[in-house]
């Protein structure tokens, strides 16, 4: 395809050499799809250090929620840095505590709540699973199949979306079950209904077989699921989940680290189907970039624990609690009706896609959290996982950052505050990378 947004051969020379100083000196652990080397970035689009222009649909996993330095965000950021820029958690400072009001206001929970403060989604879930373990007093947990929660040796152990984050870290915190977690377009139970089935198996033969709901302490869940695919749960799972817990004493706990602060145009993604959690966890799309994470808990679980039970030393700074409060403040006034009313402009123009391109299988999300499902044919629905990579690797040589996700899930995840006509920008690349892909594959006769 040829293109107007890319000036140089990619990877250009200072990417290549920038590429080649990171592997001296940096980690290989990190996961990298593509040779993109960002030089600086305003709203959706971003430029490489070669002078590449990119539209960014991948927002830094779904982290830029208001786009790339937004001036509201950053100017935030230069006053609170002009004020101080670090007093930890042994101390009071004004724009925690406004923080931890402002999401007092806005949990979904229905009643009060208090904010524990952190740098990251995994660190968020730590303190979730910590709290719950001494609010219960029960030692175990269910989590589920494709969920991710972070990396550290407790979130660890509830991740399984892919099997390399687990190998050659076990054993990780124990007492973890994991069940299937309902995906209409690839139910594991037999049926129509998988929300119901995945509730049945818990309820029916989990506990009646092997564990005792009497010892679980939550249940933790992500409402939409991110990286096992994007998959949004059948209607009355979420509720169904609610009532199984309520039953046993459990506490639930949504993961919405990747799908909250707007991403779905609600301010919470649970808020899609009215269900109550006891506990959230968010990060992401919460600091427009900066590093912070929050885990709210209603006020009678979370004043269970006493004076020293949990902390940490960089939790509320001050420059990430400035930056998530003007993040709230623009996701409020305008971004989050525009997820929703771009999100649906983006699911048509990805569906009407879909008649051009067979290999489409399925499109599905809600706001800005869409993914594009790639299949080898549509009646078996066999995954495409080549495929995937392949079209996500065409598009940044097109022009357009992507991610994938789940088995052959390409995923969406622009900065909020997109318009359609970036989408119909990036529609264009996509369709143009969708074609040369293909050609790709059967020229190798890998379809």
């Amino acid at each position: 395809m040829k293109n107007a947004r890319i000036i140089t051969p990619l990877p250009g020379p200072l990417a290549r050499e920038l590429i080649a100083r990171d592997a001296a000196v940096v980690s290989p652990a990190y996961s990298r799809d593509y040779p993109f080397v960002m030089a600086h970035g305003r709203g959706a689009e971003v430029w490489d250090v070669d002078g590449n222009r990119f539209l960014d649909f991948a927002a830094g996993i779904a982290v830029c929620s208001t786009g790339h330095s937004h001036p509201a965000v950053v100017q935030a950021v230069k006053d609170a840095a002009d004020r101080f820029l670090h007093i930890s958690s042994d101390f009071w400072h004004e724009g925690q505590v406004r923080l931890a009001e402002r999401m007092a206001q806005l949990a979904p929970m229905k009643e009060p709540v208090m904010s524990f403060f952190a740098q990251s989604g995994t660190e968020s879930v730590e303190a979730a699973l910590k709290l719950a373990r001494h609010a219960t007093g029960r030692p175990r947990f269910i989590a589920f199949l494709g969920g991710f929660h972070g990396r550290t040796m407790g979130s660890l152990a509830f991740t399984a979306s892919k099997y390399t984050q687990q190998k050659g870290f076990f054993p990780t915190m124990p007492g973890v079950t994991h069940v299937p977690y309902p995906n209409p377009y690839r139910p594991l139970f037999a049926g129509d209904e998988s929300g119901e089935a995945t509730l049945h198996y818990v309820e029916r033969t989990l506990f009646a077989s092997n564990l005792p709901p009497g010892e679980i302490a939550a249940v933790l869940v992500e409402p939409i699921q991110g990286e096992g695919g994007y998959i949004v749960p059948p209607d009355g799972f979420l509720a169904g989940l609610r009532a199984l817990c309520d039953r046993h004493g459990i506490l639930l706990i949504f993961d919405e680290v990747q799908c909250g602060v707007g991403r779905t145009g609600r301010m919470f993604a649970s808020e899609h189907w009215g269900v109550a959690p006891d506990i959230v966890t968010l990060a992401k799309g919460l600091g427009s970039g900066l590093p912070i994470g929050l885990m709210l808990a209603k006020r009678s679980i979370m004043e269970r624990w006493p004076r020293g039970a949990h902390g940490n030393t960089f939790g509320g700074n001050p420059l990430c609690c400035a930056a998530a409060l003007a993040t709230l403040d623009l996701v409020e006034a305008q971004y989050r009706e525009n997820a929703a009313r771009v999100g649906r402009h983006f699911m048509q123009r990805l569906r009407d896609l879909a008649a051009r391109h067979a290999v489409i299988g399925e499109v599905r999300g809600k706001g800005l959290m869409i993914g594009m499902e790639l299949v080898t044919d549509r009646g078996s629905r066999t995954p495409a996982t080549a495929l995937c990579e392949a079209v996500v690797t065409r598009a940044f040589h097109n022009g357009l950052l992507l991610l994938a996700c789940g088995t052959s899930t390409v995923r969406f995840m622009p900065p909020l505050m997109i318009g359609e006509a970036d989408v119909d920008e990036a529609i264009a690349i996509l369709d143009a990378s969708l074609d040369e892909a293909g050609a790709c594959a059967t020229a190798d006769g890998s379809r």
